[in-house]
């Protein structure tokens, strides 16, 4: 049976301690109040890391992930952060290929395939992100660009390998232009995206796959969203910068 998951995607958000106390909160409630197997993970920022993951590691339900990272272990980047260097604080994941990725530092296909190399030799797991803009919507490329996204930066992998993936689908299109993704289209996506990893690998590694819907979940959407057959949880944004709202995200499969 899949994995479900539930990530927080904090950004660029919350100083050191407003990060710590939200953090101390959704440990509390998810302890408290969530009586499902989902799994819930909080990527925070690089600073906030060591002390997140300590507060995590007595509390089995929360694990702690990075934002990003540099492709390489070690060198002559000034101001990267690299895999080795996350592994080491004790976060478990890292986010590749968000769409903010994408859009405002470059990031390709192949630079994304080379984080996920770092990713996976240093025992973490990616988060993946892949989506559409609303120019590649509206002009009907959006299963090409999720295509090639998928199979430039992950099918260069094994089976293995990538059975250490958790994918999330971003409808960049949907995301702060007044448009809004259906549960139906997003479940579309997934599917696609479900069977392209089938033909890659196989139905046994594509049924194993957890595929996650980043476009503007809260607590409002989450249930409707969670019930389709190919959605396995969320990548949350600005509903996980509040406890409450997170929490009862997770609560959606409650």
């Amino acid at each position: 049976m899949r994995q479900k998951i539930v990530a927080g995607n904090w950004k660029m958000n919350l100083d050191y301690n407003e990060g710590l106390s939200i953090f101390s909160e959704i440990i509390n409630m998810v302890n408290d109040e969530v009586t499902g197997k989902q799994s819930v993970i909080v990527c925070c920022p690089y600073t906030y890391l060591h002390s997140l993951s300590a507060l995590a590691k007595t509390h089995p339900k929360v694990s702690v992930g990075a934002q990003n990272c540099h492709q390489e272990d070690a060198g002559a980047y000034t101001g990267e952060i690299s895999a080795r260097m996350i592994k080491s604080v004790g976060a478990e994941y890292v986010i590749l290929g968000h769409s903010e990725r994408r859009q405002h530092f470059g990031e390709t296909n192949l630079v994304l395939s080379q984080k996920t190399n770092a990713v996976l030799s240093n025992s973490l797991k990616p988060i993946f992100c892949v989506g559409e803009t609303l120019e590649e919507r509206e002009s009907g490329q959006f299963f090409d660009v999720i295509k090639s996204q998928i199979s430039e930066g992950l099918f260069h992998l094994d089976a293995q390998q990538f059975g250490q993936v958790v994918l999330a689908y971003e409808p960049v299109w949907a995301i702060g232009t007044g448009k809004t993704a259906t549960a139906a289209q997003a479940q579309e996506i997934h599917a696609f995206i479900r069977k392209e990893i089938a033909t890659q690998f196989g139905q046994s590694v594509a049924d194993e796959t957890t595929v996650l819907y980043g476009g503007s979940c809260n607590p409002k959407n989450a249930k409707e969203l969670f019930s389709e057959p190919d959605i396995d949880g969320g990548l949350i944004g600005g509903a996980s910068l509040k406890s409450r709202d997170f929490v009862d995200v997770v609560k959606a499969f409650n």
